[in-house]
C-alpha cells in the first residue's frame, strides 16, 4: 500500500537551503509548506494540523524554540525536527524537553535528516499502535464475554470458534439490539487479526454524501471542505477486520465499490486515481431482509453472495427467553462494579416480569432497563419488579403465553384462560409488524378482516 500521504511544515530562514530540501522532501511522497520565518510558522501551524515540523532553532524574530512550543501546545502529537549550526549537547538536550523528537546538525547531508524524520515516523507509529491495542486488549471480547445458555446460543458458540481463525466474509443478521457488534468483535479477537485493528462504521448513521468518502477516503481538493487527504475506513482496517453495520441502507453505487474491494482486494479513495491494494476481512451486519431487498433490486445480487459466504443469525431475546436470567447477572455484575457497590440480586417477581416481556429491543433494552433498576433501588441489596421500566411491570400482570401453560389444581376459566392467551398472541404480533394489521394477520395465518373482528371483540370484553 502507499504510504499515508504526510504533511510537514519547513521553517528555515535562508531560501536556497530551505527550497533545496523542500524539493527533496517533495520527491520522498512529502506535503511541504515553507516559512520563512518563525512568525509566517506560527500562523500556518494556527491554520493547519501537520504531522511534522522541521524548523531552525535560530530564526529571526520568534526561534525555533517559541515555533516548537506553539505546535506541542497545539499538536501534542506532533513530530518536531530541530535544524541547528550549534549542536552542542545543551542545545540538544533543551529542545527535546520543549518536546522535539530529533535534532540535526549543520551543515548535514540530506539522508541524516530522513534517518531522523523516519525513526520519528516509525516511533510514532508504533506508540500510537501501541495505545490501540493496550486500549482494546482492555476489552474483554471473548466468546464467554457472549452470555447464554440456550440451545441457539451453544450452536452459535460453535460456529464462532468454527469460523474465526478463517479469512471469510461473514453476514451477521439479526433484529436491532442482539448484539451484531459484539459478535463481530468476538469473532474478530479470536482470530489471526487480533493484532491489527478492528474498525466499524455504521452505514446508516452517515449522511449517504459522506459515506463514500467515510469508507474509502479522499485526498485534498476531491471536494468542498477536503482540505487534506485522509484515510478511510477500509484503509484503516489494513490487515484488520471491517465491520460494516446496517449494510443494507448502502446505496448501489456503494454497493458496486464495495463489490470490487472484496472481490479485488482494491480501491481508489475519493479525487484519485491511484489504486490501493488492502488486505481487510469484511464482517457485515443488517437487520434488514437482503432476500427481499435483492428481489426488489434495492440490493445487489452479486454483492449479497459476497457478503452471505458464512451467514450468522443472531435469535431475538423472546426466543431465548432462558438466557434472561444469566444475562440479567451478567448486567448487574457489570453497572455494580462501575457504581462501586457490592453485585445485587434479583427478586423471582422481577426476574417473573422480565421473563414475561417481550423485548421488542432485545439485549440492548435488557440492559438498559437493568441500568436503570439498579440506578433506582437506592441502598437496597436486591432488584425488586417496581424498580423495572412500567411496560415491563405490566407485562407480568398480563395473561402467560403459550409457552409455559399453567395449571392450578382448582382448575381455571377455561374460555377467559383461551381469550388470555388469544389477546397476547395478537398484542405480539402488532408489535412485530409496527401496528400493521395486514402484516400482523399474516403472522397469525388469519385474515385481515377476521383480525380486525377479533380486536373488536377483544376489545369489547
Amino acid at each position: 500500500m502507499p504510504d499515508i500521504t504526510t504533511h510537514l511544515l519547513l521553517v528555515e530562514d535562508e531560501a536556497p537551503l530551505r527550497q533545496a530540501v523542500a524539493e527533496r522532501l517533495a520527491d520522498n511522497g512529502f506535503v511541504v509548506v515553507q516559512a520563512e520565518t518563525g512568525e509566517r510558522a506560527v500562523e500556518a501551524l494556527a491554520e493547519f494540523a501537520f504531522d511534522i515540523l522541521v524548523t531552525d532553532l535560530r530564526l529571526p524574530g520568534i526561534d525555533g524554540v517559541q515555533v516548537i512550543d506553539a505546535a506541542v501546545e497545539r499538536y501534542p502529537d506532533i513530530i518536531a525536527i530541530v535544524i541547528t549550526g550549534y549542536g552542542t549537547v545543551r542545545d540538544a538536550v533543551g529542545v527535546i524537553k520543549r518536546g522535539a523528537t530529533d535534532f540535526v546538525t549543520k551543515p548535514f547531508q540530506f539522508e541524516e535528516l530522513m534517518h531522523a524524520l523516519n525513526g520519528a515516523l516509525e516511533q510514532r507509529r508504533l506508540k500510537s499502535e501501541n495505545a490501540y491495542l493496550r486500549a482494546q486488549l482492555q476489552e474483554r471480547y471473548r466468546f464467554e464475554g457472549i452470555v447464554g445458555r440456550s440451545r441457539a446460543m451453544r450452536d452459535l458458540f460453535q460456529l464462532l470458534e468454527t469460523v474465526a481463525p478463517t479469512a471469510s466474509t461473514i453476514l451477521v443478521t439479526g433484529e436491532t439490539g442482539t448484539g451484531k457488534e459484539v459478535v463481530a468483535r468476538a469473532i474478530h479477537h479470536n482470530s489471526p487479526r487480533r493484532a491489527q485493528r478492528f474498525v466499524a462504521i455504521n452505514c446508516s448513521a452517515i449522511p449517504e454524501t459522506l459515506l463514500e468518502a467515510e469508507l474509502f477516503g479522499h485526498v485534498r481538493g476531491a471536494f468542498t471542505g477536503a482540505i487534506g487527504t485522509r484515510q478511510g475506513r477500509i484503509e484503516q482496517a489494513h490487515r484488520g477486520t471491517l465491520f460494516l453495520d446496517e449494510v443494507g441502507t448502502m446505496s448501489m453505487p456503494l454497493q458496486t465499490k464495495l463489490l470490487r474491494v472484496l472481490q479485488e482486494r482494491e480501491f481508489e479513495r475519493v479525487g484519485d486515481s491511484n489504486t490501493m491494494k488492502v488486505d481487510v476481512r469484511v464482517i457485515a451486519a443488517t437487520n434488514a431482509d437482503l432476500h427481499r431487498m435483492v428481489a426488489e433490486n434495492t440490493f445487489r445480487e452479486d454483492l449479497f453472495y459476497r457478503l452471505h459466504v458464512i451467514p450468522i443469525r443472531l435469535p431475538p431475546l423472546r426466543e431465548r427467553k432462558e438466557d434472561i436470567p444469566p444475562l440479567v447477572r451478567h448486567f448487574l455484575q457489570k453497572f455494580c462494579t462501575d457504581g462501586n457497590r457490592a453485585v445485587m440480586t434479583i427478586s423471582q417477581p422481577a426476574t417473573r416480569a422480565l421473563m414475561a416481556y417481550a423485548w421488542p429491543g432485545n439485549i440492548r433494552q435488557l440492559e438498559n432497563a437493568i441500568e436503570r433498576a439498579v440506578a433506582l433501588s437506592g441502598g437496597r441489596a436486591q432488584i425488586e419488579a417496581e424498580d423495572l421500566p412500567p411496560e415491563i411491570q405490566q407485562a407480568a400482570d398480563e395473561p402467560p403465553t403459550v409457552a409455559g401453560l399453567p395449571f392450578p389444581e382448582e382448575g381455571l376459566d377455561f374460555d377467559s384462560f383461551i381469550e388470555g392467551i388469544e389477546r397476547e398472541m395478537i398484542r405480539r404480533s402488532l408489535e412485530r409488524t409496527n401496528g400493521n394489521k395486514g402484516a400482523a394477520a399474516r403472522l397469525l395465518n388469519l385474515k385481515r378482516t377476521t383480525l380486525v373482528e377479533k380486536l373488536k371483540r377483544l376489545e369489547r370484553s
